[in-house]
């Protein structure tokens, strides 16, 4: 017998006139034999959309359909529902009017809800339907993420550490039954996951915890509900077990790694512990192990300087040089040139530290300093390997210098990094190290300076009109205005209301010509190096990224942040 509440729910479903006769028995079927929601059976099972489905019902129903806008939602409104009726009935409350409570839902058949929902409030219940989507947001925007599972451990006695068993390569998703701390750990890294972050830190402050997210190389506070700070100790210690790392000792740094499969695709994460006034500051690198194989069209290199870099990489020996910031998107791009040239006629070796995404057909050498395995020893090393191409992690002292230049004399090609602000400066950074100028004027074929800069958002990027005055003052290249359009972010739901969405690089290419050369050996200054190389055809990274701007790839705001004015860079390294 076909109960009531079947019955309406059938009725209704037909009002909507979405489904087949077939479609509405087999819905009615799977609602009968799972229950669960209604809505989620029929978006999940590909019936119809969420959003389509919601809009037809409000009309059989003759409640509205709205999509949540959380500016207009006032906190005084929220409180009027406790947090667990939110997240049990996944609900949010959006209006008060005197004895009535608006609330609006994705699933208005939910048995007991509207009863509920009036015993929790106090108020009479009037339903209006909204997308899951806009539910879910507001609520991790009012009550933090992972707010669901805090309210459960809040009702709670105690957390288990007992229960925390180590993820391993498991799905992240996985694992209903695991501890409440052992999910809001493994939610947070999906979170992170989804929105594109490049790493995690869980900071403790005085009275709460911080959890931010970097995102195309800004950070973002993410928002987390005001308990987390009791369950501090329980969630430092959850990562430290999934990273085997001693969960007992407090007091020194340690590090560790993470293996982690979502949706498919295996995430390798570099955990780090710092102890702090208020407890241990953890940070969590993400990585993807399908990303690191890029070529050099990847990498977002100007025309010219692409096909520069392509004459270069392809060159039998000398040392190719990256210079920039940590978080400049260095190790990215020695990849994606190893990649490039990477054949099955040449042998690559490469000593890093740490490896951070795993390249097929090159030997890669993890780094130990504590057994003494360092850039120089590996490097000595490799030399009996019988190597064509070589990449050590950075250059940080004189003997891995001179190493690296004595294996490009002697017919390898090298590839390294240095921290300097630009191309020129990595020469200032080679002599300053105690490597005779001659030497490097020998062993070096290019210098690549670079930073990385967010991409706009092509779904929501508007033109704009600047000041050509403004313009002026920072240098902008206005007799370039007609060649192309200038752009700034607005946001939407495809980038996350940031307006940006990835990231790509600008480029210094300073290839050491026959001139460049000469200058080098009798230590000319940076400033003149640099002026020598512009004459002959050299591009600042200021004009690598004017060049963006005009092309609609990212704002003059991302430009000025990144890098620095050429003047200034020719004062700083010329005194």
């Amino acid at each position: 017998m076909i109960s009531t509440a079947t019955s309406r729910i059938e009725q209704h479903l037909v009002n909507s006139a979405l489904f087949s006769e077939e479609q509405i028995s087999d819905i009615l079927s799977i609602y009968r034999e799972l229950g669960g929601s209604l809505t989620e059976i029929i978006a999940d099972n590909g019936y119809a959309n969420e959003e389509t489905y919601l809009e037809a019902l409000s009309e059989s129903l003759n409640i509205p359909f709205l999509r949540l806008d959380t500016e207009d939602i006032e906190n005084e409104i929220l409180h009027t529902l406790p947090a667990k009726s939110i997240f049990q009935y996944h609900v949010i409350p959006i209006e008060v009017e005197e004895n009535t409570l608006r609330i609006v839902t994705n699933d208005p058949f939910k048995k007991g809800l509207v009863d509920a929902l009036r015993l929790a409030s106090g108020k009479k219940i009037q339903l209006g339907l909204c997308p899951m989507k806009d539910i879910a947001e507001a609520a991790k925007k009012f009550y933090g993420v992972g707010g669901e599972i805090i309210e459960q451990m809040m009702g709670s006695d105690r957390i288990d550490l007992d229960a925390i068993n180590d993820l391993g390569a498991r799905d992240i998703d996985d694992g209903d039954d695991e501890a409440s701390i052992v999910k809001f750990v493994n939610q947070i890294v999906w979170e992170a996951h989804q929105r594109r972050a490049t790493d995690i830190h869980v900071e403790p402050m005085e009275k709460d915890l911080r959890i931010r997210y970097r995102i195309d190389g800004v950070l973002h506070q993410t928002p987390v509900p005001a308990a987390l700070k009791q369950f501090q100790s329980a969630i430092i210690s959850r990562i430290k077990v999934m990273a085997h790392l001693d969960i007992a000792e407090k007091r020194l740094p340690q590090d560790g790694k993470i293996s982690v499969r979502i949706k498919d695709e295996e995430i390798d994460i570099r955990v780090s512990t710092m102890p702090t006034t208020y407890g241990e500051s953890v940070s969590l690198r993400l990585l993807s192990r399908g990303a690191a194989l890029l070529g050099l069209a990847n990498l977002g290199l100007g025309g010219e300087d692409e096909k520069l870099l392509e004459k270069i990489i392809h060159k039998p020996n000398g040392i190719i040089l990256v210079t920039g910031p940590t978080g400049s998107g260095k190790s990215t791009s020695l990849n994606a040139y190893l990649n490039t040239i990477n054949s099955i006629d040449k042998r690559l070796l490469t000593a890093e530290d740490p490896i951070e995404y795993e390249m097929p057909g090159i030997n890669q050498v993890q780094m130990k300093p504590e057994i003494g395995l360092t850039f120089a020893t590996a490097l000595r090393s490799f030399l009996r390997q019988d190597p064509d191409v070589i990449m050590v992690g950075e250059i940080r002292d004189k003997e891995t210098a001179e190493i690296a230049i004595q294996a490009a004399l002697t017919g390898h090609l090298v590839f390294s990094t240095l921290h300097t602000n630009d191309s020129a400066g990595g020469i200032t950074r080679l002599v300053d190290m105690g490597v005779e100028p001659f030497l490097v004027s020998s062993s070096v074929q290019a210098i690549i300076a670079q930073r990385l800069i967010r991409r706009l958002c092509p779904e929501c990027r508007k033109e704009v009109q600047p000041d050509p005055e403004y313009l002026k003052e920072i240098g902008f290249p206005v007799e370039q205005l007609d060649e192309g359009h200038i752009y700034e972010p607005v946001g939407c739901e495809s980038c996350g209301k940031s307006g940006y969405a990835g990231r790509t690089g600008i480029y210094e290419v300073l290839e050491i010509t026959d001139k460049i050369r000469q200058l080098i050996v009798v230590r000319e200054p940076t400033s003149v190096i640099k002026a020598v190389a512009l004459r002959e055809g050299m591009k600042t990274l200021r004009d690598d990224g004017w060049a963006k701007v005009l092309n609609g790839v990212t704002t003059i705001e991302e430009i000025i942040r990144v890098s620095e004015d050429d003047e200034d860079g020719f004062n700083a390294e010329g005194s």
